[in-house]
């Protein structure tokens, strides 16, 4: 008996499907690539962006913290003082000459922070002047104005308080909060 043969039919790929087959895949694999590589650039930024929130928020209730009085706070007449006026000294946004946050002389009222800034290098610095470890690539800067805010009036008895921190990365965070003299018998009130 004679078997008849039929031609084989073909198996596998030709070489010109193997290449367009490399092609598509090796697209599709770059573009992949570059999504995952995106990703993992970008996932430190919440890192950053949180620590740069928690300085400015720590230097926030740090200035939120301090008297706002009429006075200077070494004016014997500060807790009775109802106006500027009452005073032999009185408050003005920004420091008085000598005053730092960690010197010596250091800041005893709300708007002496006006103007105060944490360069990077050195960095963040808690309130001793030691710069605290890791925040070396931080800076920060406080703001302090007169405003106006709902009925009380631009005329100094409400201060907005502005904090900017920059960081690694671009991070930049921006605090807003006030600071209100409710009496001159109330210097620590603060919201």
């Amino acid at each position: 008996m004679q078997v008849q043969q039929t031609p084989l039919a073909q198996r596998g790929f030709s070489l010109i499907e193997l290449i367009i087959f490399i092609v598509v895949v090796s697209a599709a694999m770059a573009g992949v690539l570059t999504v995952l590589n995106q990703s993992a650039a970008s996932s430190a930024d919440p890192q950053l962006r949180r620590q740069a929130l928690a300085i400015a928020e720590s230097l926030l209730d740090e200035v939120q913290r301090m008297p706002f009085t009429f006075c200077d706070p070494d004016d014997p007449a500060v807790f009775t003082a109802s106006s500027a006026a009452g005073c032999a000294v009185a408050e003005a946004i920004g420091p008085e000459s000598g005053e730092t946050r960690t010197g010596a002389t250091k800041f005893d009222n709300v708007n002496d922070y006006h103007g105060f800034t944490l360069a990077s290098p050195p960095g963040i610095s808690d309130s001793t002047g030691a710069v605290v470890p890791g925040l070396e690539r931080y800076a920060a800067s406080i703001s302090v104005q007169a405003a106006a805010l709902d009925n009380i009036p631009a005329a100094g008895d409400a201060l907005r308080i502005t904090v900017t921190v920059n960081g690694p990365g671009n991070t930049q965070v921006r605090l807003e909060g006030w600071r209100t003299r409710h009496s001159p018998h109330a210097p620590h009130a603060a919201f």
